[in-house]
């Protein structure tokens, strides 16, 4: 028979349907079969990324016996986390608050009515790691539930009662106050590691709404240590093996506290983030190389799915590996692979020898240092970047130049030859919070660093999530809907039911249509924005003033109680937390639009955590970021300038036509508006206006009385404290680097 698994849109659920397990997907269906046949589930949550799924499912879920026994005893459901967070996220808590871990794959024991009873993560098929095999584990909770009902049931209340006050532990109301942003500085910057860059030890993770307050707290109260920590982590990650050499972007976290041995999938939860921080540290910090990186996450993107990126839209993740025993064999070169690698690609002349260049390789990155050797084959190592150019020049005793010019040549050389191995999976799934989020990066890409095909890029893929995904009144489908049909004749939709609404689709689509309002001034994406915040505001909010992940009105379809439980969380875990996207786009509109209404209820939800989130610190550094939105005066740049034709148009090679919006205005910044944009300002909003045009109503009544039609001109106010107006984009520049009323 076949699999219901077998026409999902989940790369991940497919591959279930090629297993001996009957796996059915989460819906009323298992959770009615359970109870007629009055059976325990076996939940099975991992993801298409994921090293440790695959192992399992090599080891476990294709093993016949194994899957015999599973068949025989339980009813077995398979979700992809990527697909369903609501259900990852409640069971996730559920089997921490049983065993204090968590994690992929997760295993979790339910009874016929979704309550967990007993659970964990990765089970081994024979007892090892100081774990039970997963066949022992089978049969012993097929006992339980046979034998000792009332455990299990004893068990599954317990859990119940830890998750309903898990869910809910990080709202408790306060007076929020700048302070609290202060101490969340302060608590990140103890546990800063000297020597080695980052926060915490081992594994080290990018954290990087921890990046972004610490470069908002920097430029607005200078502090030569917060600087220093900031600058020393963006280099650490940038230069580790976290970062992608060769192909650009980041892995998701490094297994050691040198940054050198990554798990090697890549996602755009954290792709979209760091793109945005290291753009923005970039300008803020005069740093080329941080620039660098931040194209390099571009160029990321184009390289693993370039016709996506074309059509409009970013890749979800890209695999590890591309076998369960693979480890990492694709990112990792040996020397003698390298060498060869060089060799082939005919780098060598009568003065620079091939041994030269490559030695010059195996140096840059740190193929001799035995940090960053596998540990399951020491001979292969993660590049990185060991010694700098200059400094492999002279040891070598070669002129600088020519050391740098060859290594660009082998770091291309080096990624042909990489291109030519198997190489991970893809997930070109659109979810719509995730393209979102590499969709800010990119129009940050596009302010800062004038990269306007990334802006363009992002542009094509918001447009595609709005076209796709939005349902009037209702908010955003968290998968973005193909247009194009499906090919299979046997295809049946009954098994991709529509997407369920999630908060996080909706806040980072929402921040995203705002950061385009901003880059191509384009109105239609304030409306956009402000239609998406009027969904969160009605259907997301919870009684105590905080957000909830799911629509309060979505409980009648939830297969079971478990989805009904109100999840109020503001840590950034794994993605920026959605409530803090939120309450600070909120904040942005209300400061756009002078709405006070929106002002207001951004600082009602940062309220509804004030009172916890100094203990979440600094786990929630976007909850504190968007803390300071509603605690400082917000800084408003009003640009009066005619534009040019150009950037901003939905496709790259848009006509003139295409360029100009309803009114005719094309969407290209002129001068002072490139300044605005470039300079990057915490808490700061920019409008334009045409020459001759009234001030629009909705500016501050201090900012609304300067303007004039005279052109070009630049306003800055901070608060209700106004600059003179300037029309030279250098002053404009020093006001927006210096001026704070």
């Amino acid at each position: 028979m076949t699999s219901p698994l077998a026409h999902s849109k989940s790369p991940f659920l497919r591959h279930g349907a090629e297993q001996p397990v009957a796996w059915l997907p989460w819906g009323a269906e298992a959770f009615q079969r359970a109870r007629s046949l009055d059976r325990p589930i076996l939940l099975d949550i991992g993801a298409v990324w994921c090293h440790w799924c695959h192992v399992m499912d090599r080891e476990s879920y294709e093993d016949p016996e194994t899957a015999a026994l599973i068949n025989d005893r339980y009813v077995p459901v398979k979700v992809d986390r990527d697909e369903r967070p609501d259900v990852d996220a409640r069971y996730q808590r559920a089997v921490q608050s049983l065993t204090g871990q968590g994690g992929w794959p997760l295993t979790a024991f339910l009874t016929p009515a979704g309550e967990l009873f007993h659970g964990g993560t990765y089970f081994p098929p024979e007892d090892a790691y100081g774990r039970p095999s997963f066949r022992r584990v089978l049969t012993e909770v097929a006992r339980v539930w046979a034998e000792e009902r009332g455990r299990a049931d004893e068990a599954a209340a317990a859990v119940r009662r830890r998750l309903d006050a898990v869910l809910t532990a990080e709202a408790a109301p306060g007076e929020p106050d700048e302070g609290l942003a202060e101490a969340a500085v302060e608590a990140l910057a103890r546990g800063y590691d000297a020597r080695h860059g980052g926060f915490g030890q081992a594994p080290k993770f990018p954290n990087p709404g921890g990046l972004q307050l610490l470069l908002d707290r920097i430029l607005v109260r200078p502090a030569d240590r917060l600087r220093a920590m900031l600058d020393h982590t963006l280099r650490a990650m940038a230069d580790g093996g976290l970062y992608d050499q060769l192909g650009g972007g980041f892995h998701r976290y490094a297994t050691d506290d040198r940054w050198l041995i990554p798990h090697f999938e890549k996602m755009a939860y954290d792709n979209g983030p760091l793109l945005e921080v290291y753009a923005r540290a970039a300008e803020a910090l005069d740093a080329p190389r941080f620039r660098e990186v931040a194209e390099g996450i571009v160029a990321h993107y184009r390289d693993v799915a370039p016709a996506l990126v074309e059509r409009g839209g970013f890749p979800a993740s890209q695999d590890a590996d591309i076998g369960f025993d693979d480890d990492g064999d694709y990112w990792t070169w040996t020397e003698a692979e390298l060498r060869a690698a060089l060799a082939a690609a005919g780098l060598a002349d009568a003065a620079y020898t091939d041994a030269a260049t490559a030695d010059a390789a195996v140096l840059h990155w740190g193929l001799g240092d035995p940090g960053s050797a596998m540990h399951l084959d020491p001979d292969r190592h993660v590049l990185f970047r060991a010694v700098e150019p200059d400094d492999a020049a002279r040891r070598l005793g070669r002129p600088a130049d020519q050391v740098r010019a060859r290594l660009r040549e082998a770091a291309a050389a080096l990624k042909r030859a990489r291109d030519a191995r198997p190489a991970p999976f893809v997930d070109t799934t659109l979810y719509t919070g995730w393209v979102a989020l590499v969709a800010s990066g990119h129009l940050a890409a596009a302010r800062h660093l004038g990269h306007d095909d990334a802006g363009r890029t992002a542009i094509r893929a918001l447009d595609r999530v709005w076209d796709g995904a939005w349902r009037e009144g209702l908010g955003l489908t968290h998968r973005v809907p193909d247009p194009d049909p499906d090919p299979d004749p046997e295809y049946d939709p009954e098994y991709d039911p529509e997407s369920p609404l999630h908060l996080a689709d909706q806040a980072h689509a929402a921040q995203a249509f705002v950061d385009a309002f901003e880059w191509t001034q384009d109105p239609r994406w304030l409306d956009r924005a402000r239609r998406l915040a009027a969904v969160i505001t009605a259907r997301f909010g919870h009684p105590s003033g905080a957000l909830q992940d799911r629509p309060a009105d979505a409980d009648p379809d939830a297969p079971v109680d478990v989805l009904r439980q109100r999840r109020v969380e503001i840590t950034d875990s794994p993605e920026p937390s959605p409530t803090a996207v939120a309450a600070m786009t909120l904040a942005r509109l209300g400061a756009l639009l002078g709405d006070d209404d929106a002002t207001a209820i951004a600082r009602r939800i940062v309220a509804a955590y004030a009172g916890s989130a100094p203990r979440f610190a600094p786990a929630a550094a976007t909850y504190f970021r968007a803390l300071r939105w509603v605690t400082r005066p917000v800084t408003t740049v009003v640009v009066v300038e005619a534009a040019a034709a150009g950037v901003g148009a939905k496709d790259a090679d848009a006509d003139a036509d295409a360029d100009a919006d309803a009114g005719g205005r094309a969407r290209h910044p002129g001068p002072l508006l490139r300044t605005a944009l470039r300079i990057y300002r915490p808490e700061t909003v920019v409008r334009r206006l045409e020459p001759g045009a009234d001030a629009p109503a909705g500016l501050p009544e201090e900012l609304r009385a300067m303007v004039t039609g005279d052109a070009p001109r630049a306003y800055v106010c901070a608060g209700r404290s106004c600059a003179a107006p300037v029309s030279d984009p250098a002053d404009l520049a020093r006001l927006l680097r210096d001026y704070h009323g």
